[in-house]
């Protein structure tokens, strides 16, 4: 029990995971306002505005910093796979989303073609970010992990 109220009174854990959410519910409602539909699975789903991964990442690199210091092997840590995580957001998971509206294109002309696909689904568009995404997620997450800090931490 002294595990579990632990993580609830862990301004590092609580900011990553508030980043997280208040991205994602951010994404929701974009998504909402722009297609005028409102699709669940944005609640949960990866790719869009704002990246909730450099959100996630971004309030615990800033809440690690604030709790522990800039000095700390915690901030360290913490900084170096937002790092990556970003990174990778812009990279190789950008690539695979369009990589991925690519694929379902020509397996729609083929489709019409009347050749049998491999695979039945579409393949998942939105997995990655544009550098403007992974910025405002950024932000977001520090503003998070500022706050979230201003109010946890004596």
């Amino acid at each position: 029990m002294e595990f579990i109220q632990g993580m609830f009174q862990n301004p590092v854990l609580i900011a990553s995971v508030m980043g997280w959410f208040v991205a994602q519910v951010i994404k929701t409602i974009i998504h909402l306002i722009i297609t005028k539909e409102m699709v669940w699975e944005r609640m949960v789903g990866s790719g869009g505005m704002p990246s909730s991964h450099s959100a996630t990442v971004a309030a615990l690199v800033t809440a690690a910093g604030m709790k522990y210091g800039g000095g700390s092997f915690e901030f360290a840590i913490a900084l170096i796979m937002a790092i990556i995580v970003m990174h990778d957001a812009m990279g190789v998971r950008r690539e695979t989303g369009i990589q991925a509206i690519v694929l379902n294109e020509m397996m729609a002309v083929f489709r019409e073609m009347g050749k049998k696909m491999p695979i039945e689904d579409k393949l998942k568009e939105f997995v990655g970010h544009t550098p403007l995404q992974v910025l405002m997620g950024a932000l977001l997450g520090i503003c998070i992990g500022i706050m979230t800090c201003r109010i946890m931490i004596p």
